[in-house]
């Protein structure tokens, strides 16, 4: 599993941790009963703070996608991919539905917005 963290980005470090180990999840890069990095490795890893690591990882126990042994570390959890998936398409949904209230307000047409989001799907940021 590979977590990149992007200095630009709007969320906060902990955010995007959480939000790559969701992706990894989703791609079958890590499966359930896998061993997560301990929270002092990822943050060396990183090259970020402890407190942040630890607050990623108290965010995906909340979120019931780790979980934790004392003593021996953190594991991914058994949980429903499909469902995990689908809370990420209805995020992804309501981003779309925000685009597309702005769009109208501003006159963009169905096609100039269908042609942005080619262009962004296809060529990235």
């Amino acid at each position: 599993m590979e977590i990149i963290i992007r200095e630009n980005d709007s969320l906060p470090i902990y955010e995007q941790i959480v939000r790559e180990v969701k992706k990894a999840i989703i791609k079958k890069e890590i499966m359930p009963g896998d061993m997560m990095p301990s929270i002092r490795a990822l943050a060396r890893e990183l090259e970020i703070s402890v407190i942040t690591t630890k607050r990623a990882y108290e965010e995906l126990e909340k979120e019931q996608l780790i979980y934790s042994v004392a003593g021996k570390g953190f594991y991914v959890k058994e949980r429903n991919r499909e469902l995990l998936k689908e809370d990420q398409i209805r995020q992804i949904e309501e981003k779309m539905m925000d685009a597309v209230e702005q769009a109208k307000e501003m006159g963009v047409s169905l096609r100039e917005l269908k042609k942005m989001l080619e262009m962004f799907y296809v060529g990235g940021r």
